[in-house]
């Protein structure tokens, strides 16, 4: 069997996405794929969605689908056991109680990234044809996942040398600073866990068989967050193949929802053009809340509408920035533009673009902050954004 088809849905809480989780792990199975879909969120509602019990290892949930809610406190206990014994040791010693201690021991973020490992345990078991996570409510997670080159420095460099380093540095940090140095248990738990998350890079930036799908309401404060969350993924070579837009009011919303359903409808206009050109599905307001296997079915026909949920809907960034010693350029796909007039203007981490009429509003990765826009060019449907490092040569 080769590699599983993996789609990771994200977005702002309370958007619905284990909904259209749940809805595209149905729809892969009933086209007669074996599914497993997994939620990495530590608030799981996946099970409240499906209306069935699951646990921590797949539970079948349908024909041909299999259900999971990913127990981080196991993934930390597979992972991280001998540094949270280590650390929690170390945090006692210096007046921490013992549940503080222990909760200190795990770095914010690291439950779901240990979550996050699940697709590697899957994608090796050669079990599913279909992969569908549902992430917790940032992408922030994925971020963690990015930096392969560090990592893999470290492997090389540091860890072939950890056990020398260590047995010469114990003594001397324990009678100058009174520290506990780690042992060897920990550091090859430390090193297990760089090189699944180096593999873990791999598997996700697998463009032909992985992709990030961002769900959002057309509500403005939601669709900047994922505005947000879409240029971290571009920029660390995530591949988003699809925008879901959910809950958008009917033409028949009534009156008294009549200037809401505008507002949507303008904010809509705006998610097709700025996250040009990457596809929007959208769904709308249902009358009933979506739980359940009708429910979940009316919401995947509605989505997936003449559309292959296990297709790779996109299959090219749509934003990619390169860094050389001049400064850095970012190239944005915008095939709704012909070259003409364009006119670029920088707001702080914001960058709005004008060509041919059309506005694009791009977010910046933090890095670029104290960047200035020094000039764009336009051609084959891409435009590309030139800035220079600022005077004192610091990003």
């Amino acid at each position: 069997m080769g590699s599983p088809r993996t789609i990771l849905y994200t977005g702002k809480g309370g958007v619905g996405k284990t909904s259209v989780a749940a809805a595209t792990a149905r729809r892969c199975a009933a086209a007669g794929m074996r599914t497993v879909v997994l939620s990495t969120d530590p608030a799981h509602s996946l099970a409240d969605a499906l209306q069935r019990e699951l646990g921590p290892d797949p539970t079948p949930a349908g024909e041909r689908l299999w259900g999971q809610q990913v127990a981080a406190q196991d993934e930390m206990e597979r992972h991280w056991s001998a540094v949270q014994a280590w650390a929690g040791e170390l945090l006692t010693e210096r007046g921490a109680d013992r549940i503080s201690a222990e909760e200190l021991s795990v770095p914010p973020g690291m439950d779901e990234l240990f979550s996050l490992l699940q697709i590697k345990r899957h994608h090796e078991s050669g079990e599913w044809d279909a992969i569908v996570v549902d992430c917790a409510p940032t992408g922030e997670t994925l971020r963690l996942l990015s930096f392969p080159d560090v990592l893999r420095w470290w492997l090389a460099k540091v860890f072939p040398q950890q056990s020398r380093l260590m047995d010469a540095a114990r003594p001397i940090a324990r009678a100058m600073f009174d520290v506990r140095l780690p042992g060897d248990d920990v550091l090859d738990e430390v090193g297990r866990l760089i090189e699944n998350l180096i593999a873990m890079n791999e598997i996700l930036r697998d463009r032909e068989q992985v992709s990030i799908r961002l769900v959002t309401t057309p509500d403005r404060m939601v669709v900047d967050e994922a505005r947000r969350t879409f240029t971290y993924l571009n920029l660390y070579g995530f591949l988003t193949d699809a925008i879901v837009v959910n809950r958008v009011f009917p033409e028949e919303v009534g009156a008294y929802f009549e200037p809401w359903r505008r507002r949507q409808l303008e904010a809509l206009e705006e998610v097709r053009a700025g996250f040009a050109p990457v596809p929007v599905l959208t769904a709308p307001y249902f009358a009933a809340e979506v739980v359940g296997e009708e429910r979940l079915d009316e919401l995947a026909a509605a989505v997936f509408d003449g559309v292959d949920p296990a297709a790779v809907l996109h299959r090219r960034l749509a934003q990619e920035l390169r860094v050389d010693d001049d400064g850095a350029v970012l190239r944005l796909d915008l095939p709704f533009a012909e070259k003409g007039d364009i006119a670029l203007r920088k707001i702080g981490a914001e960058v709005i673009v004008r060509v041919d009429g059309h506005k694009r509003t791009v977010v910046l990765p933090p890095a670029l902050a104290g960047y200035r826009a020094a000039g764009a060019s336009f051609s084959d449907g891409a435009l590309e954004l030139r800035f220079d490092e600022p005077d004192d040569g610091r990003a």
